[in-house]
């Protein structure tokens, strides 16, 4: 199994008086491979999408935001919760690698948008995501 590890990478805003562009790249192919399973979420303020790991998956979470928000993570079982905070409006991309419990915390008031890949289809007879708290709330 790989290193149970997340990568978080701020896209850099390109837009114009239209409204905000984000250029994504290629990377999350190289990453995922190939994006078999797709959603699209929201997290409502003060609430928090996550707390869990994928046994088997690669994921990549997309997450467009307008106010503060928390990335809260772990690199594996027994190891320590890390966090980093978000402000103002923006995109980043975070990749989870199998083992690596995360979680996406909106602590601000404006609703973030997620959009999330992953390399293995979801399955509902057998799950992929174990629960594994790393958030604060």
């Amino acid at each position: 199994m790989p290193e149970a590890k997340i990568e978080i990478i701020p896209f850099t805003d390109s837009g114009d008086q239209r409204g905000a562009s984000f250029p994504i790249g290629g990377e999350w192919v190289e990453f995922l491979g190939k994006a078999i399973d797709c959603h699209i979420s929201t997290v409502a303020p003060g609430q928090t999408r996550g707390n869990h790991f994928h046994e088997r998956k690669r994921e990549v979470i997309i997450v467009v935001h307008r106010d503060r928000w928390t990335m809260c993570w772990d690199t594996g079982s027994g190891t320590s919760a890390q966090r980093r905070e978000f402000s103002g409006a923006g995109a980043v991309m975070i990749k989870t690698y199998p083992g690596a419990s995360h979680a996406v915390v909106n602590n601000g008031g404006e609703a973030l948008q997620l959009f999330a890949l992953c390399n293995q289809p979801y399955d509902p007879a057998n799950p992929d995501a174990v629960a594994r708290k790393v958030s604060g709330g």
